[in-house]
Order: structure tokens, then C-alpha cells, then sequence
């Protein structure tokens, strides 16, 4: 039994050692292929590497090639248009803008009690002062006024005949001052009902056009009711405030320039009329009374206008236009052409109106400046000058500076 026990242990001790030698083969076998890949990877990215790099040196040196030519190589003219700088007059203004209404417009309003028998005008209709506009039922005031009429004339008579019984003594001195008394009460009760009867037609206070009708024939109307509105479009006028430091200098009198919004081809002469004496001091502005003087028919009460106020003039004065000036921050600048480049000229500007730009310095009357074109343009670029309308395309394709 002993002996058989042994040889088992023995037998297990060999059967393990056998496994843990296989198993350290296996391992060994495994570590060696996959290092032998690893190797044959490593070799082929090297070779490719190679390759590459020549492939990489042959690029640089075609580039090279490719990029080699003669420095000082024609440039291409650009196409650009020009414009001659000429001298004129040019002028600031104060701008503004502001409603034309009528100088005269009023609300004409009932002063009388009673039904509207008839309208005797329509909206858009001319009066002349004092014209009958409507005519209310009369015929309470028309009794009214005859009761009194008939009442004075009774005291009228009375008096007569005590003037005459006072001068013989035959009446007293009291009577006659009673007869007086109740004579002239009645000659104001009779003017009274004149004014009454009067006042139930509706005249016009002014001559003018009747822009409003509010009233219609058998309407009850009261003190007070508006029935027309009346204006007088001769002269049309406009209020507009200025600051304090605009108006320095301003006088009654002055032309002023008017256009109107609607159609800035419609342009006409206004002049000042009243400059206010004080100062608004919860706006710090001046109420200053613009007419117009000469408007055209088109233009109606109540239109918007701008208003352009001379405020200094420059009378030979170097213009540019306004297309040529290219601005950049605080900077100006224009091209100008000479011989067939582009010279860059740095511009100081003044007053500007319309398209035209006061240049204080940096060009001469005379010299041709660049007004489409400019846009790629470089100091020293070679230029062709060519027709303003082939020119003007070629600006609108090209990336232009912003302009003032």
C-alpha cells in the first residue's frame, strides 16, 4: 500500500510538469510570431517612407519650377472711368423737416340755436369772405325781430311827441326822461333781435376753400357745434425749431429751399418771415416761420416737406464728386489718374452738397480723379480709362470700400 502511494504522487508530479512545459512552448512560439510580424510592419513603413519622401522632394522641386518666371512680369490695366475736378460753388445748409399748413385755417361754429334749413357749400368749394355757408330756420328770430322792430318804432313816436309837449311845458320833466328811457331800451331790444335773426346764417369769416363739412341739412345744432372748417391756402406756411446755436446768424427774409417728400422733383422757393424772440427753454430751440412763396399746384396743405436753409456758401470752391471719395475710419482718399497709373491722393473735404464734395486739399481743378474702378486699385496700378458705363459695371463686380 505504501508503495503504491508514492507512485501515484510521483505519477501527478510528472504529469504537471509535462503541462507546465507544454504551456511555457505554446507561450514562447506565441511571443516569437507576433514579434516577427511587428518587424516585417515596421520595414514596409520604412520603405514606404522612403518613397514618399522622394515622391514629397520631387513635388517641391516641380512647384519650383512651376512658380519660376520673369519678376517684373506686364501687369493688366485695370478699366476705370473718370471725371474731371472742376471749381464751383457749394453751399451748407441747416435741413429740416416739417408739415405746410395754412396760415389762416379756422373751425366757423354755430352761434345760434335751431334746425340747418340748408348748406349751401361743399368740401373743396371757394368763398369769399362773408359768403353764406348755411342757413338755419328763421323763423322764431324772424318774429322776434319784428315784435321788437314794431315796439321801437312805437317808442320812437313816443319820443317825438313828448320832445315836442316838453318844449311848450305841457309834460314833466320825469315823464319825459321815462318816454326817453323806454325808447332807447326799445332800439336795443330791436338790435338785439337783428343780431338774434343774423346770427342763424352761417357766413364765411374769411375768403378761402372749405376743407371740412360737418354738418347736414335738418340737423339740430347748438352754440358752439363746429359746422365747416375754412382755410386760406395763400400763403402756406411752416413752423420749424431749431437750436439755439443754428439760428445765430439767421434773418427775416432769407431764401430758403423747399421739397416736397412725396416727389423730391418738386422743388420751390420759401423764404423766412418771423424768427421767435426767445429761446423754449424745455427744448433749447427757436420757433422759426418759414412761406412759402411760389409752391406749385401739386402741392397741397398739410404736405411734408424738407426744408434746406443756406447757411454758408463757398463760391470757388475745388469739387469733387461724390463717387470718387473712398473714406476709411478717419481717412479720405480719391485715385487720380496720371499718365496710366493711379496715384493715391490723400483728401481733406468741406461742405458737401448733393453729389458734389469741397476738397480742402490733396487735389488741384482740373486733374482727372477716378470715379469707378477704384475699387481693386493700388498706388502705382496701371490703368485704362474707358467709357462710364462699362466702367461702373466693373465697380458694382468688385469688392468697393465704404463711401460717405
Amino acid at each position: 500500500m505504501k508503495q503504491g502511494s508514492v507512485r501515484r504522487r510521483f505519477l501527478i508530479r510528472v504529469a504537471l510538469g509535462v503541462l507546465l512545459v507544454g504551456g511555457l512552448a505554446v507561450g514562447f512560439h506565441f511571443v516569437r510570431a507576433r514579434n516577427a510580424g511587428g518587424g516585417a510592419a515596421a520595414g514596409a513603413a520604412r520603405s514606404g517612407g522612403g518613397k514618399g519622401g522622394g515622391s514629397g522632394t520631387e513635388g517641391v522641386a516641380l512647384a519650383s519650377k512651376t512658380t519660376e518666371g520673369p519678376a517684373d512680369k506686364e501687369k493688366t490695366p485695370v478699366p476705370v472711368s473718370v471725371s474731371s475736378i472742376a471749381l464751383g460753388a457749394v453751399s451748407s445748409y441747416i435741413t429740416t423737416t416739417a408739415n405746410l399748413v395754412p396760415e389762416n385755417e379756422v373751425k366757423v361754429l354755430a352761434e345760434a340755436e335751431g334746425r340747418v334749413d340748408q348748406v349751401l357749400v361743399e368740401e373743396g368749394d371757394r368763398v369769399g369772405r362773408g359768403q353764406i355757408l348755411a342757413q338755419l330756420v328763421k323763423d322764431d328770430a324772424d318774429i322776434t325781430f319784428k315784435k321788437a322792430h314794431l315796439r321801437s318804432e312805437s317808442a320812437r313816436l313816443a319820443h317825438e311827441r313828448a320832445v315836442k309837449v316838453v318844449d311848450e311845458n305841457l309834460m314833466s320833466r320825469e315823464a319825459f326822461d321815462k318816454v326817453t328811457l323806454e325808447n332807447e331800451v326799445a332800439q336795443q331790444e330791436l338790435a338785439e333781435a337783428q343780431w338774434r335773426l343774423d346770427k342763424t346764417t352761417i357766413r364765411a369769416p374769411f375768403g378761402g376753400r372749405v376743407t371740412e363739412r360737418v354738418v347736414k341739412p335738418g340737423q339740430h345744432v347748438r352754440p358752439g357745434d363746429a359746422l365747416f372748417t375754412v382755410s386760406d391756402f395763400d400763403p402756406l406756411i411752416a413752423r420749424i425749431y431749431l437750436p439755439e446755436k443754428d439760428v445765430i446768424g439767421l434773418q427775416e427774409g432769407r431764401e430758403v429751399r423747399i421739397t416736397l417728400k412725396a416727389s423730391d422733383d418738386t422743388r420751390f422757393a420759401g423764404r423766412i418771415r418771423q424768427i421767435s424772440p426767445v429761446v423754449d427753454p424745455a427744448t433749447g430751440t427757436v420757433k422759426v416761420t418759414v412761406e412759402a412763396a411760389a409752391r406749385p399746384a401739386v402741392v397741397r396743405p398739410g404736405a411734408f416737406v424738407t426744408i434746406d436753409i443756406v447757411r454758408e456758401v463757398h463760391a470757388r470752391a475745388v469739387l469733387l464728386p461724390r463717387e470718387a471719395v473712398i473714406r476709411e475710419l478717419q481717412d479720405s482718399y480719391v485715385f487720380v489718374v496720371r499718365g496710366d497709373v493711379a496715384e493715391r491722393r490723400e483728401v481733406s473735404l468741406g461742405l458737401e452738397e448733393g453729389g458734389r464734395i469741397e476738397a480742402l486739399s490733396g487735389v488741384t481743378a482740373g486733374e482727372q480723379v477716378i470715379v469707378a474702378g477704384q475699387g481693386g486699385l493700388k498706388p502705382g496700378s496701371p490703368v485704362k480709362v474707358i467709357a462710364a458705363p462699362e466702367a461702373s459695371d466693373l465697380g458694382l463686380a468688385q469688392a468697393r470700400p465704404v463711401r460717405g
